[in-house]
């Protein structure tokens, strides 16, 4: 299923190496100025940097096909259509047969009994989360207008840890400057160091992951629809669309099941007739709902599975075991990119969920 939305619909189509990836936004009203500075800019910042990513690197020249007039929606579905230019299909033919350990070779074989587009991922691949970034930076110039902010940082390169976020209080000038940042962090004095790790590791044919941690503040109250669109379940659902992204825990998440009631449980407090929560270890979500805390989750993003070292794995042709050496241009790690990726998935599910309340009041 390649279409997702309850107040805002979108649908994603293409492969990672064919002419086109293209994505529609319906139900977006008319009359909402597109930010095309805001989407370039974020569009930039999950390219490829230097010797820290990918030697792939598209442009992302997007065309608006339809829904947009003098820049202004027109309350028609709101088309993109971005070429895929930087291709090299020639690398996967000699891999046509063989699966890819860590990749989705073996299961798509099997679902689309080998008619899949398998060059560069297909639909699999990390390429397609430039639409998400678009659709994400259009809901992010709504938030924002509404003192809603989403952001993240890299919490972790393997074993290299960022500081963490104050889950009582983020300041929204730690959180401006993270969003302006390619490779945010908290703690600037790390960053040498994470770099010097995955050059490391790419010298060595070898890949990284790492973890990721985001944050929503000034949500309102209430935020969410239980059961079955709670804000949990919601931004989980859409957060394991990304590629990679293995694991989502909310406030001190596995760490709740080594507490007692008495520490997990965030106790409440009137200062001067403003209800005050002493403590954020839930999050900021009870019930499935949203309670005024900041919103605090972090992600598990898996080490990039193309790797150069040699791998077991079978032709599934001749049915025979290889050995795999995997060669084309790959990321060392994909932490440093996939973080923006998740800043625009929030976006787009935080407003999503908010449409529910009142949608014409939302978007005026």
């Amino acid at each position: 299923m390649n279409n997702i939305g309850n107040n805002i619909k979108i649908t994603f189509f293409g492969e990672s190496h064919g002419d086109f990836l293209g994505l529609v936004i319906d139900q977006i009203p008319a009359g909402i100025e597109i930010d095309f500075d805001l989407i370039n800019f974020n569009l930039n910042k999950r390219r490829p940097q230097n010797s820290l990513s990918t030697k792939r690197v598209e442009l992302d020249d997007y065309k608006v096909i339809s829904g947009f007039k003098n820049g202004f929606s027109t309350g028609g579905a709101l088309t993109f259509l971005i070429p895929n230019n930087n291709t090299k299909k020639d690398d996967y033919q000699e891999l046509n047969n063989i699966v890819r350990p860590g990749h989705a070779d073996y299961p798509a074989f099997v679902k689309y009994n080998n008619f899949n587009d398998k060059s560069g991922g297909g639909i699999f691949s990390g390429r397609l989360t430039v639409l998400w970034i678009i659709v994400g930076s259009i809901c992010q110039q709504i938030l924002q207008s509404k003192n809603i902010y989403v952001s993240s940082h890299i919490e972790s390169i393997k074993n290299i840890y960022d500081n963490s976020f104050d889950k009582n209080n983020i300041d929204i000038n730690l959180i401006q400057g993270l969003n302006k940042s390619y490779f945010p962090l908290i703690n600037q004095d790390i960053k040498s160091k994470m770099e010097d790790l995955i050059i490391k590791t790419s010298n060595a044919s070898d890949s990284l992951g790492g973890t990721i941690e985001s944050t929503v503040i000034n949500l309102p109250i209430g935020v969410g629809e239980p059961l079955f669109l709670s804000l949990e379940s919601y931004l989980s659902s859409l957060l394991f669309s990304i590629p990679a992204v293995k694991g989502v825990e909310f406030g001190e998440g596995f760490n709740l099941a080594r507490l007692n009631g008495s520490e997990a449980n965030d106790q409440y407090e009137y200062i001067n007739n403003k209800v005050n929560i002493l403590s954020n270890n839930n999050g900021g979500i009870l019930g499935g709902l949203s309670n005024g805390n900041p919103i605090i989750l972090r992600l598990a993003i898996k080490p990039t599975s193309s790797i150069g070292k040699p791998q077991k794995s079978i032709n599934i042709n001749t049915h025979e075991n290889v050995e795999l050496k995997i060669e084309g241009r790959h990321d060392p790690q994909i932490v440093s990119r996939v973080v923006h990726v998740v800043n625009a998935v929030l976006n787009f599910a935080v407003l999503d969920l908010l449409l529910f309340d009142n949608k014409k009041a939302w978007l005026q």
